[in-house]
């Protein structure tokens, strides 16, 4: 229970379901430690207490798990080494994958629960043919999550439960005020919950203590235009905030981690065909045995597009796209769909 509309109808749903439920918030980060409150973010005190106050009117026991080395370890650390290493973290997914349903089912076993119950927008069913657990699109398409779980695995899907994937969000803010909780009309958080203000290269820069050296901004023709300020500022298909002046309009390509450069063009320089993805999870089946006809989002707010896909090998895929994409870029989660089946994903390399 994080505090916010969706999990505290996923906690009232259940409980009309007629389960026997414990409200459980995580502690992943020190947010007083740098001066974070109010609605930004999922993670904060306040969070904490509305959470407790929707368990306690539900008569339901509400604990605060601390899983902050684990958030540190997991999150905040690949956060950071993924932007030194020229890719842009889907922060939000390493959270999922290892704090929500690693940590947290670990903890579940340990109270000898059986479901983990979120509020995602998302759905899960049991296919006796293929004798596997699917992973569905929520009914809303404007809520649907499901591309932040395509990493879940079978066992975990066995124990997991999303109501609200049958609902849309508009029902679910009816039943939380009908129901008079505290967070009925509460804003979703949608900023970085460690990153109190955005500026994701100054929190690096603090975290770190290092400080990242300015460097060339050049033109695929080895042409320099000027000095970036750091390579962690600048992620694929980035226009604003370069500070270049030039005829045509210009966007971040590449990142030449070794050379420290950033490699500037033009805005069709930014579209590919292909992509290959690893450390990948398939859930409608074991593998790719042929190439399959699929669709795929590289980005979360992306409209599917069609490709097909290719097991290279336990841990690789590739991806060739129909039309060439815009800006796919390296840390992004690549998810594949059939219909409103998450097929599985992987791990933009």
């Amino acid at each position: 229970m994080s505090g916010g509309v969706d999990s505290s109808v996923a906690a009232l749903l259940m409980k009309k379901r007629g389960c026997e439920c414990i409200g459980v918030t995580m502690k992943l980060y020190n947010n007083g430690d740098i001066g974070i409150s109010g609605e930004k973010t999922c993670c904060s005190l306040d969070d904490a207490e509305d959470a407790r106050s929707v368990a306690f009117s539900l008569g339901m026991p509400h604990y605060v798990f601390n899983f902050r080395d684990d958030f540190e370890e997991k999150v905040i650390k690949k956060f950071i080494s993924t932007y030194e290493n020229g890719g842009t973290p889907n922060p939000c997914i390493d959270c999922n994958r290892h704090l929500k349903f690693k940590a947290l089912m670990q903890r579940a076993r340990e109270l000898a629960c059986d479901t983990v119950v979120t509020g995602h927008y998302a759905r899960v069913e049991f296919d006796e043919k293929r004798g596997r657990y699917l992973l569905k699109k929520g009914l809303d398409s404007g809520k649907d999550q499901s591309y932040v779980l395509y990493f879940l695995s079978q066992e975990q899907l066995s124990r997991v439960c999303f109501p609200l994937g049958e609902y849309e969000k508009s029902e679910i803010r009816k039943i939380a005020e009908k129901n008079g909780f505290i967070n009925a009309k509460k804003k979703d958080s949608q900023d970085i919950c460690f990153v109190p203000d955005g500026d994701y290269a100054k929190f690096i820069e603090e975290h770190t203590g290092k400080t990242y050296p300015k460097g060339d901004f050049v033109l695929k023709s080895g042409e320099i235009l000027g000095k970036h300020n750091g390579l962690i500022r600048y992620t694929i298909g980035q226009r604003k905030g370069l500070g270049i002046a030039y005829k045509a309009p210009l966007y971040v390509c590449e990142k030449d981690i070794e050379k420290n450069k950033v490699i500037l063009g033009d805005n069709g320089d930014l579209y590919t065909s292909e992509a290959i993805a690893g450390d990948i999870n398939l859930i409608s089946v074991s593998e790719i045995g042929a190439p399959v006809r699929l669709k795929a989002k590289t980005r979360y707010n992306m409209k599917e597009q069609p490709c097909t896909a290719v097991q290279l090998n336990e841990n690789t895929m590739k991806v060739t796209f129909d039309e060439p994409q815009r800006a796919i870029t390296k840390g992004q989660a690549l998810v594949l769909y059939d219909g409103d089946e998450v097929y599985g994903g992987g791990t933009i390399i």
